[in-house]
C-alpha cells in the first residue's frame, strides 16, 4: 500500500504562485511514475504532469507548459508541483497519484483557488 498526502493549495490572484508537495509513505520501492491531476467544478479528472521514477523524465498538459513544474525528492518521498502565473482557469482540486505496475492511488486533493 501506498499513501499520499498533499499540501500547500490555497487563495491565491491572478499571476501568483503556489508550490503543492505530495508527501509519500508506504510501499515506495513500488511506485513507478507519479502525476499531479486537477479536477475542476462541473468537469473531468485531468492530468497535469507527471514525472518518471528517478525524475529524468516529464510530461505536461498543453495549457501549464511554461508556467508549472513537476520534480520529486525521492530522499524526502516528496513530489512537488511549482504553479507560477496562475490563471482563474487553474483553478481546481489537486491530486496527487502514484502508479505501480498493477495498482493507482491517490491523495485526498488539495484545494487551489485562483481569484482576484
Amino acid at each position: 500500500q501506498v499513501q499520499l498526502v498533499e499540501s500547500g493549495g490555497g487563495l491565491v490572484q491572478p499571476g501568483g504562485s503556489l508550490r503543492l508537495s505530495c508527501a509519500v509513505s508506504g510501499s515506495i520501492s513500488s511506485i513507478l511514475i507519479m502525476g499531479w491531476y486537477r479536477q475542476a467544478p462541473g468537469k473531468q479528472r485531468e492530468l497535469v504532469a507527471r514525472i518518471s521514477r528517478g525524475g529524468g523524465s516529464t510530461n505536461y498538459t498543453d495549457s501549464v507548459k511554461g508556467r508549472f513544474t513537476i520534480s520529486r525528492d525521492n530522499a524526502k518521498n516528496t513530489m512537488y508541483l511549482q504553479m507560477n502565473s496562475l490563471k482563474p482557469e487553474d483553478t481546481a482540486v489537486y491530486y496527487c497519484n502514484a502508479a505501480s505496475l498493477t495498482l493507482a492511488y491517490w491523495g485526498q486533493g488539495t484545494q487551489v483557488t485562483v481569484s482576484s
